[in-house]
């Protein structure tokens, strides 16, 4: 399993919209991409300035990259109206061996 991790600010005033945005428009998106998983997004418990995370799960590194050349300037720009920064992105692989639990419940 191969995962992206992306660090943004999201405008304070734009939150909620975002959230919609990102039901709406995002998810349907990556879900037609051959290999999306799951996305998982990360809030801050208090607001303010922080850091915004999302973490998408792929089942191979292959899928990430093509949907990262494909789409995923798409997605960029849908998005770009409610961000305070540039959206950074990480690769990373998921060691499944350590989360079993997790990798049989996205399986079911």
């Amino acid at each position: 399993m191969f995962a992206r991790i992306l660090e943004f600010e999201v405008k304070l005033e734009k939150k909620e919209e975002f959230v919609k945005k990102m039901k709406n428009e995002v998810l349907p998106i990556l879900k037609k991409q051959n290999g999306f998983l799951e996305v998982l997004p990360f809030f801050p418990e208090k607001i303010r300035e922080e850091k915004a995370l999302t973490v998408s799960l792929w089942a191979t590194r292959p899928d990430a990259e093509r949907y990262e050349r494909e789409v995923y300037p798409q997605v960029q720009e849908i998005l770009r109206p409610y961000l305070n920064t540039p959206i950074t992105v990480k690769p990373y692989i998921v060691e499944t061996t350590l989360c079993e639990h997790f990798v049989e419940t996205l399986a079911a």
